[in-house]
């Protein structure tokens, strides 16, 4: 886990604002996945009965050293 900062003193341009100040930081997360998505029921469909995994499955991470 990176270490980020909680806040960060950006520009604010509300009305009366129109200045740097505090601002709360948060970072995005990968919303949950839907079951009926069209790509995922794509996926299931080829997926089912025999034949093992059918697409690409990612496995070379980035390296942590150099």
């Amino acid at each position: 886990m990176v270490n980020v900062p909680k806040t960060r003193r950006t520009y604010c341009k509300g009305k009366d604002c129109k200045k740097h100040t505090q601002h709360k930081v948060t970072q995005y997360k990968a919303g949950k996945a839907s079951l009926f998505a069209q790509g995922k029921r794509r996926y299931d469909r080829k997926q089912s009965g025999y034949g093992g995994q059918t697409k690409p499955v990612f496995h070379k991470k980035a390296k942590t050293t150099k």
